[in-house]
């Protein structure tokens, strides 16, 4: 019945040639929404987002949904669980106001680091964020580099985990003098399989530091398997929070003796202590993407840099409005 919405178009984006389509955005990332709209030639669309006295969230939808391709942008970041309810409230607001599919895009997902069961009555709760969302109405979820990319099975809706892989190396190319020379490094284990795909993608060496943590947030000793010795180390992770591993890391490797220490993250959280470790670290620069809101940071830290995904975002959404393929972005930058 709707194939006329989908038609796919091969001509630069406006709103003339994307018609039934509304980008709306939350509270967490606000920017990173009018960058997504501005890149498709779209304004944001109305929404009044406020709290009652009593902290419970009020929408208000401005505009007809009825028919439209919703996409909502929203960020998990912040005041988290705010805005995940918000993102919730939102989803059902234009589900029930008769929008045709509802797209959550949700660049940094919401308690993406417990999703296993890694102790006794642990609970799996990016699974129950997962049931919740679908539960609300969404139809479609887009994401970037999810912590744990099975976290997509906790879905039976199509989840798009987005890479920021590509336009990581394009910022090592762009602003690593001696990039050819360097060494890439995971601060842990688990983040190897990301890190070997960046070394093979520049086609250099990479290492990996082994951490035994007595409880989270807390990392107890450090191994470094491979050799950074008068190179460029350059640390990639998905995320880092209060920066504790990641600037044990830094000094591990500078203690190895490597000239330079970079770090390059997806999901640039930095809450509690960890600006002020960014400060006093061996780092020269510690590049983001702006998944998470970074204005502030940027201010007060002069080593935090900014790598833009909202170009990938927005071509992924203009690719699901248009009903074509998506995986040309796993491995290239929109121009």
């Amino acid at each position: 019945i709707h194939i006329h919405m989908y038609r796919s178009r091969d001509s630069r984006t406006s709103t003339s040639d994307m018609p039934n389509i509304k980008i709306f955005s939350g509270n967490s990332n606000p920017l990173l929404a009018q960058a997504i709209a501005r890149r498709l030639g779209l304004e944001l669309s109305k929404v009044k987002l406020t709290k009652f006295s009593n902290k419970e969230t009020s929408v208000e939808i401005g505009e007809s949904v009825r028919g439209e391709d919703v996409y909502i942008v929203q960020s998990g970041s912040g005041e988290v669980n705010d805005n995940l309810m918000e993102l919730l409230i939102m989803i059902s607001a234009c589900k029930i106001a008769s929008a045709v599919r509802v797209t959550a895009v949700i660049p940094c997902f919401p308690y993406a680091r417990q999703d296993k069961k890694d102790r006794s009555r642990a609970p799996i709760t990016a699974k129950l964020v997962a049931n919740m969302l679908s539960v609300a109405g969404a139809d479609h979820i887009i994401t970037m580099d999810l912590h744990a990319s099975q976290i997509q099975g906790f879905f039976d809706i199509p989840v798009d985990n987005l890479y920021a892989e590509p336009a990581v190396l394009k910022w090592i190319k762009d602003s690593v003098p001696d990039w050819k020379e360097s060494i890439i490094v995971s601060p842990d284990a688990g983040g190897a399989k990301r890190v070997t795909a960046t070394a093979d993608a520049l086609n250099v060496a990479f290492a990996l530091i082994h951490k035994e943590r007595k409880k989270a947030n807390e990392v107890e000793s450090m191994v470094l398997v491979g050799d950074v010795e008068k190179r460029t180390a350059i640390l990639v992770d998905d995320m880092a929070d209060t920066c504790g591993t990641l600037m044990l890391a830094a000094a591990k490797l500078k203690e190895a003796g490597a000239t330079k220490v970079y770090g390059i993250l997806t999901h640039g959280i930095f809450s509690g202590p960890a600006i002020e470790r960014v400060k006093q670290s061996d780092m020269e620069a510690i590049a983001v993407t702006n998944t998470v809101p970074q204005a502030e940071n940027i201010v007060s830290c002069s080593k935090i840099q900014i790598i833009d995904v909202s170009m990938i975002l927005a071509e992924a959404i203009r690719r699901t409005h248009n009903c074509e393929s998506v995986s040309y972005l796993f491995s290239h930058v929109p121009l």
